[in-house]
């Protein structure tokens, strides 16, 4: 699944470069294992990053409810993270 988001204040992090901020893209992957893995760029960018806290368990509601807990923390920003989307 894949969203185009505006970072909320204070931005997203990531394992490699740390925070980023403004208009992104995000993309989450699941994996076999029953968790998904979430990647993000600067839109239009061709790098792409680890978003923290990824790969992730995935919710008992499967990738479209784990997908939507993250493009909701990545608008809240704050150095966001991937989110306990099981608690």
């Amino acid at each position: 699944m894949t969203d185009h988001v505006k970072a909320g204040p204070g931005g997203v992090m990531t394992d490699e470069v740390g925070v980023i901020t403004g208009d992104v893209t995000l993309t989450t992957e699941p994996a076999a294992d029953g968790t998904a893995s979430v990647r993000i760029q600067y839109t239009g960018a061709e790098e792409w990053y680890t978003l923290t806290g990824s790969p992730a368990p995935l919710p008992p509601g499967g990738l479209a409810v784990f997908h939507q807990h993250v493009v909701e923390a990545v608008e809240a920003g704050g150095a966001a993270e991937v989110p306990d989307t099981l608690s």
